[in-house]
């Protein structure tokens, strides 16, 4: 009784807040520039004036340093609203489209109309950046939103539901639970859900949007490699890829899962690797639940989880070239570094998610391709290297949601860029544009002229005269 009790509140809630959000979305289906913009600015104010907030619950979450908080979570939010208040006028305005000879006499344009009620269902890894970025594009696109905050980082979680609170009058609705809830959710029709999570989640969330024909934007996942060439520079490149691997622990979608060098710099570049994650994480010796650049694993079960792969790959054979402090009370996970990864080891048939970097070598090119190619298409994909012709063949024989040449995570925050996967990595893009774009219908507009048209020539009756007026139309036009 007390289960079905729990799932009928559930149920409930579910209907209130749809219904209320239907209800709101009706008396606004497409609310003004002006109002768009003043709901941004309201959102901007809001996270400038609370970034202490933002950095206590994050850091309670996460332990996430606070420079860190600043970097991954404050940034890429405030500039996606930025963006968006410079380029919205733009954004919005109709987009003439030319006639070919065929349509002569006929004007057409693209119009941006809001998709309606919108489903925001965000992950645990960055709980406020990949909350409210995706909010941001929604309010530009003019909808109103459902957010479900990731229950893996409760006090983030709660900070996001006070801020829409203070912030939004009805247009957005926060609602905190776990799987039983998002499930309740998925069935409710909503004209778009915006997912970010496992590729496994990712296929449910498609699933249950089918049933309703609701669009999908999917941000996942997967295996995204780093692939070092002979070219490369050693210490920029180390420097770069220890950056965009071990920041939040690892513990970040478009993170270098494993890395591909090439065997004539394998022990210099292991070598640059170490220097440069102490420089960049440590205290000048080492790393240590001291060092105040460097975060924690999100739960117990993640922690136990990244274990027992470490453990799986050197009893397969990988070499731990670098590995230190594993304190499972305070989900302290010391950078580990494995080489001569074991292909059939779990750090190479899953997703890590978490501070483990495994490392495999190549001679040639037609290994890498082979390679990357055997996984599904990633997320991600680096290439590091001054060999423009090896980049190029990278870029020709491999698919990839984004690539980045010669840096790390860049091209997330570029606020022209669209970002997101492709297959098993995501379907969709999001960030500025691109963002606007999938959360707005694209509505195709055609004025006739009065009097005669063209079409005329397509309208029956179907006599002799118009068959031998359609075969040069069918062969020339």
């Amino acid at each position: 009784m007390e289960v079905e009790s729990k799932e009928g509140a559930i149920t409930q809630t579910v209907n209130v807040a749809f219904n209320a959000l239907k209800q709101r979305q009706s008396l606004q289906r497409n609310p003004s520039i002006a109002s768009r913009k003043e709901k941004l600015k309201k959102l901007l104010h809001w996270i400038m004036n609370n970034r202490t907030r933002l950095k206590e619950a994050v850091h309670k979450d996460f332990q996430k340093p606070s420079a860190e908080v600043d970097v991954s979570e404050v940034y890429p939010v405030i500039g996606e609203i930025k963006h968006a208040l410079s380029n919205l006028d733009q954004w919005t305005r109709p987009t003439k489209v030319d006639a070919t000879i065929n349509y002569l006499g006929t004007r057409s344009e693209i119009r941006y109309e809001p998709k309606g009620v919108c489903l925001i269902l965000s992950p645990w890894n960055f709980p406020f950046n990949l909350s409210v970025g995706p909010l941001v594009s929604c309010l530009a696109a003019g909808n109103v939103a459902l957010l479900k905050p990731s229950e893996e980082t409760p006090n983030t979680s709660q900070l996001i539901a006070d801020m829409v609170e203070e912030v939004f009058d009805g247009d957005v609705i926060v609602l905190q639970g776990d799987k039983e809830l998002a499930t309740e959710l998925l069935k409710k029709p909503f004209d778009h859900i915006f997912f970010t999570g496992s590729p496994g989640v990712g296929k449910i969330v498609m699933k249950a949007a089918a049933a309703n024909l609701a669009s999908v934007t999917l941000e996942l996942g997967g295996k995204s490699p780093a692939i070092i060439h002979s070219s490369a520079r050693i210490k920029e490149a180390a420097k770069r890829i220890t950056f965009g691997k071990f920041l939040n622990n690892g513990q970040t979608c478009i993170a270098p899962d494993y890395l591909l060098i090439h065997e004539d710099v394998k022990a210099e570049f292991i070598e640059e690797l170490k220097t440069q994650i102490i420089k960049l994480f440590g205290d000048g010796v080492g790393i240590s639940e001291q060092s105040t650049s460097y975060g924690r694993i999100v739960n117990d079960r993640h922690f136990s989880r990244l274990g027992e792969m470490m453990e799986d790959a050197v009893d397969k054979g990988g070499k731990v070239e670098l590995s230190g402090d594993l304190n499972p009370t305070t989900r302290f996970f010391h950078p580990t570094i494995i080489s001569s990864a074991p292909l059939h080891a779990r750090i190479m048939e899953e997703e890590i998610f978490g501070p483990i970097l495994p490392i495999i070598t190549f001679q040639n090119l037609e290994e890498v391709i082979e390679m990357v190619n055997s996984k599904p298409k990633p997320l991600a994909l680096y290439v590091f290297g001054t060999n423009k012709k090896f980049r190029e063949a990278v870029l020709r024989q491999t698919s990839a949601g984004s690539v980045c040449i010669n840096d790390c995570v860049l091209q997330f925050t570029h606020p022209n860029l669209p970002f997101g996967g492709v297959n098993n990595s995501g379907i969709g893009k999001a960030h500025g544009f691109y963002g606007f774009l999938s959360f707005s219908n694209k509505k195709p507009v055609l004025k006739q002229k009065r009097g005669l048209a063209l079409s005329y020539l397509f309208y029956p009756p179907f006599s002799k005269r118009m068959k031998m007026l359609l075969e040069p139309i069918l062969r020339w036009f």
